[in-house]
């Protein structure tokens, strides 16, 4: 276990300690931070617990002492709720301010593993308990050098593929043939096989009043063809099929012809604009070494759509933690769904993408933007105009 890196956190964050408590496995959270599989099963509660300086104690139920065995530190025992409490008084000592897997008001759902009732139990012992969101982001939402590596690597092919996505739209509708957003649905997904890259689902790819469900997937007997004169959304998301793997997520937008609409084009130069001003903020904040919350670069994005008076048409984050999986554990850039207070820190990954959803069409655009040692920057190409679909 990784002991005194996490400890070190501890005092960063000006911390006690880290308790961890899981119950049926209720927590991966608290597995994947401790870096161990339990020695027996785990059908009743244990908690761990990680002062920021000393040994760690434990604390597990009679029938599964060995579930901590793996773990360094005391193991204290219980079986009756008495003794659990009294337990819980041995293993915390004095320590008053201590992190466990909660959010205040479940602004951050993704740390929230730790049920009401425990946090009620432990704040009984005269302990303020905090969140440790800034603490899991540390253990969960960094990159390795590899991890980056492997991004870039695929970003390169799935901006490849994206455009020859397009172009293939543009060969089918050139050639009078018939082309659906299923079918390019599956066009993408065989050129991701075929560069050895996989994804969970989708992409999505979206025309007109379509493009304004975010989270839209066709179907084969549920999509729309794709017309001279539509506008088209692509979103897509994959990674490397390898070990540790980190994902690449972007969104491109078309036009089925050589002169847009005005509104079209407008709406799009919003949401562009928008962007670059969130990929701004960051950039700023790092340059500066100035501390930038995740709450902060939604501000940025928003604030420019409402001024241009679309904001009920965004209704969703600017963007979110990119890592292992497509919505990853870090902070996410978001002052709507939740307010994020999540420290943006190094060698994390995020997307960036506004929107705006008219009853028409929609438009989005995303790029991933990761933070290094000192520098801040986008990993792949960045769209600045429609593409136009001919």
């Amino acid at each position: 276990m990784r002991l005194e890196e996490i400890q070190r956190a501890l005092r960063d964050e000006g911390l006690d300690g880290w308790l961890f408590f899981d119950h049926h496995r209720r927590d991966p959270l608290a597995y994947r931070v401790l870096q161990f599989t339990p020695g027996s099963m785990v059908t009743r509660r244990w908690f761990y617990y990680i002062p920021a300086e000393g040994e760690p104690r434990g604390l597990v139920h009679k029938i599964e002492a060995e579930t901590l065995t793996p773990l360094p530190g005391r193991r204290f025992l219980y079986a009756g709720w008495s003794t659990l409490v009294d337990g819980l008084k041995s293993i915390v000592g004095g320590d008053r301010r201590i992190a466990m897997q909660y959010s205040p008001n479940c602004a951050v759902p993704y740390v929230s593993m730790v049920d009401a009732g425990t946090v009620e139990l432990v704040r009984g012992l005269g302990v303020e308990v905090v969140s440790s969101a800034n603490l899991i982001q540390f253990f969960e939402a960094r990159w390795t050098a590899d991890q980056l590596s492997m991004h870039l690597e695929a970003a390169r092919k799935i901006d490849q593929i994206r455009r020859q996505a397009f172009e293939k739209v543009g060969a089918k509708l050139r050639a009078a043939e018939r082309v659906t957003e299923w079918e390019m649905q599956q066009f993408i997904l065989g050129r991701f096989a075929e560069e050895g890259l996989t994804t969970d689902h989708g992409p999505d790819v979206a025309v007109n009043a379509n493009a304004s469900n975010p989270h839209y997937d066709p179907k084969q007997d549920a999509c729309a063809e794709i017309k001279k004169g539509d506008v088209v959304l692509m979103d897509m998301w994959a990674k490397l099929d390898r070990p540790e793997a980190v994902f690449y997520d972007i969104t491109w937008v078309g036009y089925c012809g050589a002169e847009p609409p005005s509104k079209v084009e407008r709406v799009f130069t919003v949401v562009r604009d928008a962007r670059d001003r969130a990929i701004a903020r960051v950039k700023d904040a790092v340059r500066d070494k100035r501390e930038l919350r995740g709450f902060e670069v939604d501000d940025a994005a928003r604030e420019h759509i409402r001024a241009q008076g679309f904001e009920e048409f965004f209704f969703h984050r600017t963007g979110h933690s990119i890592g292992t999986e497509v919505h990853g554990s870090g902070a996410n850039m978001d002052n709507l769904e939740t307010h994020d207070e999540r420290k943006v820190i190094p060698w994390t990954c995020f997307s960036v993408e506004p929107g705006i959803y008219l009853p028409e069409f929609g438009i989005r655009l995303e790029v991933d933007a990761f933070v290094g040692d000192g520098e801040a920057r986008v990993t792949g190409e960045v769209q600045d105009k429609l593409v136009l679909i001919l």
